[in-house]
């Protein structure tokens, strides 16, 4: 009898729908614990890496072509090129950082180190796990942007006092950029599969959203497409506030970038529930 009642127990979770609402609780403080201790030993040599790239690209791109553009028209005001950057830069550092730790370090400690499968013996469920996930790649791509913004700061680009919103922005966009980065985490067989999410999606997402050129120069087709993206929308929150200005416009793009975030994490939890089924 108790042998049958374990086998309907049993059939009864494998037969759940991967699509089910999210079972979340507050286990997943833990395991964003863990993380955060792991990591803290290696802090500097992270910040190092995760704000050397955008610094570069700031420097040569923003004081080098700065130089030669000289300033450039924003909804009809004259704005310094660098600052242009800075305030377009800044996100993509944010998506980066996000994907960057939902993809490899996630995809390591999910798969090559087998982490999740040894948390998952405590009563921790996948769902806690794929949310600490997410929200501890957000706090990686808030922890890169703040050391950011903090040389930009001592660079003199921006005191705009709206800085201080330009923050919890750019943590929404940890957010939503680490729920993507997550599908293809659950996909993924080996770390050369991110090579193709970094070039076929980022990659063309940096140059379509407005980060190094205003987006009325891309053509008309492509400019409806660039309105959908999520980097666009981040940056279309952002660079107002770095022009001490407040967007004009607020909620299509927040609506953009909470639906990709919900989507994103619906579907990559789906995904991973189907892996660890498997």
């Amino acid at each position: 009898m108790q042998n049958q009642t374990i086998t309907q127990t049993s059939t009864a979770t494998s037969a759940q729908s991967v699509w089910r609402a999210p079972e979340l609780s507050m286990r997943w403080w833990p395991v964003f614990l863990r993380n955060l201790l792991v990591w803290r030993k290696l802090a500097i040599p992270s910040l190092v890496g995760n704000i050397a790239e955008p610094l570069m690209w700031l420097v040569a791109f923003g004081y080098g072509m700065g130089a030669l553009v000289g300033k450039i028209t924003v909804d009809g005001v004259p704005v310094p090129y660098i600052l242009f950057l800075a305030s377009g830069s800044i996100c993509m550092s944010a998506m980066n950082a996000a994907s960057f730790e939902a993809l490899y370090s996630a995809f390591s400690r999910m798969h090559v180190q087998k982490t999740w499968d040894g948390i998952m013996n405590a009563p921790v469920n996948l769902d806690d796990i794929v949310l600490a996930e997410m929200l501890w790649a957000a706090f990686k791509a808030v922890f890169t942007v703040t050391a950011i913004l903090g040389v930009m700061l001592a660079l003199g680009i921006s005191y705009s006092p709206k800085l201080l919103v330009a923050w919890p922005v750019l943590l929404g966009v940890g957010i939503t950029f680490s729920c993507i980065a997550l599908i293809f985490n659950a996909l993924a067989q080996g770390y050369d599969f991110f090579t193709y999410y970094f070039t076929l999606f980022l990659t063309p997402m940096m140059f379509l959203s407005g980060i190094f050129f205003p987006l009325e120069q891309l053509p008309v087709v492509v400019r409806a497409v660039s309105q959908w993206l999520p980097l666009t929308n981040a940056v279309e929150l952002v660079r107002p506030l770095f022009m001490d200005q407040w967007p004009a416009q607020v909620l299509r793009p927040v609506a953009v970038l909470v639906a990709y975030t919900v989507g994103g994490f619906w579907l990559a939890l789906a995904l991973t529930r189907k892996r660890f089924r498997g």
